[in-house]
């Protein structure tokens, strides 16, 4: 219900306290967190274990959470499918279901909109709207899992919104979502894609999640990244590439730098030979995607010839790359696509 706290932004710790808040025994949370959070109950009804008197008082002071699936369009080769869900307050976010051979993996908006203005990217045409919760982050997974009876056992965090300027709701999702009682999903299995929002970088370092941290370079230099990701001419390279090393070296897990080729733009010889000087020293990996055409943004796409002989100058520079297998182009389900859409239109 709108005006309601959705339940699944509670931590356990949280639900207990709000339950014994409620004059109930605190044993109670548990069974509560598991129905919401790990069954993905779309009722204070279906927990049938609590008592009938509990559930209405619940239901009173929480709301259960859930996102309505308004549209739903599958990719001609069938390995995408692209959700658009409806907030309770009346809003919509598009989130991605992807079939690899491991297996399901959701992307995961993180805002509704954006701030961040990148020019490779659909998400921010219209601006931010407002920051997404870690129970409809937690509820974009179950819409998903419902809609289709699959199972999603990885997630990144790749859709609408830079999830380190939703911080606290992101690493709190992060915490819920990998939670004993919660989807379980290892943290491992999960990867946080950035702008390069530096000071961010640091608190995610201070925590020593086992998370990948995925960073939209898009560029070797300051002149063309200021360009490209407004963010840069805030936390320039010379202050993102130490954050980066240092987020490598002090949790043991390498860095994936993300690099969208752009024709004409940013993949000639002369820069994949500046990348592979600027990333000396991290502990990294380079993950090359060919651009996905944003009309609005006028992006053109490098071509095979010249996406192969920019991976092979950062191969031969010791770098391990690999050429993202781009899902759902023919939905606008990939790379840099996604958009907050007027409901039943296909209008940004």
């Amino acid at each position: 219900m709108p005006g309601l706290v959705n339940i699944k932004d509670l931590s356990l710790e949280e639900l207990g306290g709000e339950v014994t808040a409620l004059g109930l025994a605190k044993f109670r949370a548990a069974q509560i967190a598991d129905w919401m959070h790990r069954k993905g109950a779309a009722s204070f009804d279906e927990i049938t274990n609590v008592p009938k008197e509990m559930r209405e008082k619940l239901a009173g002071k929480f709301s259960p959470g859930g996102l309505v699936v308004l549209d739903k369009k599958v990719s001609s080769g069938g390995e995408a499918v692209k959700f658009l869900l409806q907030l309770g307050d009346g809003q919509a976010v598009e989130s991605v279901l992807m079939l690899y051979h491991y297996g399901y993996t959701a992307c995961l908006s993180t805002q509704v909109g954006c701030r961040m203005g990148c020019k490779l990217c659909a998400s921010g045409l219209n601006g931010l709207v407002r920051n997404l919760t870690p129970g409809e982050l937690i509820d974009q997974i179950w819409a998903m899992q419902k809609a289709s009876g699959q199972h999603i056992g990885r997630i990144v965090l790749m859709g609408s919104g830079e999830p380190l300027d939703n911080y606290a709701n992101t690493i709190k999702f992060l915490g819920l979502v990998s939670a004993p009682y919660g989807l379980g999903i290892g943290q491992r299995h999960i990867t946080l894609s950035t702008c390069g929002i530096v000071p961010r970088i640091y608190d995610l370092l201070q925590l020593h999640l086992a998370i990948t941290l995925a960073v939209s370079l898009h560029a070797p230099n300051n002149a063309l990244r200021n360009q490209l990701v407004p963010i840069n001419r805030v936390y320039p390279l010379e202050k993102l590439l130490p954050a980066c090393r240092a987020y490598a070296k002090g949790t043991g897990r390498r860095v994936s730098f993300e690099y969208a080729l752009l024709g004409g733009v940013n993949d000639q010889a002369a820069q994949a030979k500046e990348l592979a000087g600027i990333l000396r020293g991290i502990h990294c990996h380079v993950n090359l995607i060919p651009a996905n055409p944003v009309p609005e943004r006028g992006i053109a796409s490098s071509g095979a010839r010249e996406v192969q002989a920019f991976k092979q100058i950062l191969e031969k520079a010791g770098y391990p790359v690999t050429v993202r297998r781009e899902m759902g182009l023919d939905i606008d389900a990939a790379c840099g696509q996604l958009r907050r859409r007027i409901m039943g239109s296909d209008k940004p």
